[in-house]
Order: C-alpha cells, then structure tokens, then sequence
C-alpha cells in the first residue's frame, strides 16, 4: 500500500517543529504591526501637515516602501547592510525592522486617508474653540479617526502574517522553513509528504488570519450600525 505521507506529521517532534514555527512567524508579525501601529500613527499626522519638504519625504518614503518589494528589503537589510557595515543583526531582528519599516508606510497612508476624510469643519471647531494643533488632533481628529482606522489596520496585520513567508529566504527558521525541512527529511520515504506539510502548514495560517479577519469584519458592521 501507497505510504500517504501524513504519518510525518506526529513522527517524532514534527507537529511540535511546526507549532513552534507558527509562534516564530505571529511574533515576527505582530511585533512589527504593533510598531506600524504607533509609528504609523504619527507618520499619517505628519503626511497631512502643510510643511511641504516633510510632505516631499514622506510621499518618497512611502512610495519607495510601495514600489520595492519586501523580499528586496529583507535582503538590503539582512545580506546588505547588515553584512557589509559589520552589523550584528539576526534573520528575526532584520525581518522585524523591515516589516516595520514595510507597516509604518502602508498605516500611515491609511491614518491620513482617516484624517482627510474628516469635515473641515471639525478642524474649524477646534480652531475656534482656541485648541493648539496637538490638541486638535488629539481630542477631535484622532478619537474620529480610530473608527476608520481600526478595521483596515487589522487588515494589515493580517497582511503581515501572510507575508511573513518571505522571511524563510534570509534563514529564519519560521512555520514555511520549518516544512521545508521535514519534507527534505522524509523525501525518499515519503514522497507526498509535501502535500501533507503544506496542508497543515495552510490550516495553521488560516487558524491564525481567519479571527483576526473576521473580527475587523464585525468590529465594522457594529461601528457602521
């Protein structure tokens, strides 16, 4: 009879292998959405302000994060500049650094779509009311804005989880390398081993992606009734 190949899933310590990479990759994201978060946060508030030379830069930030691919970061940072300036930087931290780098740009964009979509007049209410532009945002823009800037910041998360899988060709040993190596491990013995892994390895990204998704989806409706 055919081996079928899911045997190698509970041979030895490989689901455990495989769970302990799942942990490696949520905390590569949400450590990097967490940054994104708050630093997004300010950079959106700069990205609507009137002074046009940090305008210039952060339109040229954002493009640049748009328009180069992740995977063209991870190795700037991780074979580029880690390497050739004599920087300690490990696959993890290098991957942190660039989906930050990669989260701060994307939030941003969406707290200044936030931001403008307000009514003018609420920034002439404020004004009005003799409020300083730091007050302004943060005791009538921000709190307004938190409502539209929830669901797709969520969205961006989960994003980032799914893009995680990029992280595998600078070394880090996440859930993808994880497979990868018990499949080459059980190739001659169990040649559909593959479907097996990469199965389990698809369930496990859904487990992590499918609440948070569906929780920005209700958390929408409940905000939109």
């Amino acid at each position: 009879m055919q081996d079928l190949g899911i045997r190698v899933l509970t041979e030895g310590i490989n689901l455990q292998r495989l769970l302990l990479g799942l942990v490696v990759t949520a905390r590569i994201a949400l450590i990097a959405a967490s940054l994104s978060m708050v630093l997004g946060i300010f950079y959106g508030i700069l990205m609507t302000g009137r002074n046009r030379v940090i305008g210039f830069i952060c339109r040229l930030y954002l493009e640049a994060v748009r328009i180069i691919p992740v995977l063209v970061w991870l190795f700037l940072f991780y074979f580029g500049l880690a390497r050739n300036f004599q920087i300690n930087l490990s696959g993890e931290a290098a991957s942190i650094l660039v989906f930050t780098l990669w989260g701060t740009a994307e939030m941003g964009d969406i707290v200044r779509g936030a931001i403008t979509s307000l009514h003018k007049h609420q920034y002439e209410s404020g004004q009005a009311l003799g409020l300083s532009s730091a007050q302004l945002y943060r005791f009538i823009i921000i709190p307004q804005a938190v409502r539209r800037l929830v669901p797709p910041a969520i969205n961006l998360t989960t994003r980032m989880i799914k893009t995680t899988s990029l992280v595998v060709l600078i070394g880090v040993v996440e859930v993808l390398k994880v497979g990868q190596q018990i499949i080459e491990a059980h190739f001659l013995t169990s040649p559909s081993a593959s479907f097996w892994v990469y199965g389990l390895i698809f369930f496990l990204y859904f487990i992590l992606c499918m609440p948070i998704s569906h929780g920005a989806k209700r958390l929408e409706q409940r905000w939109q009734d």
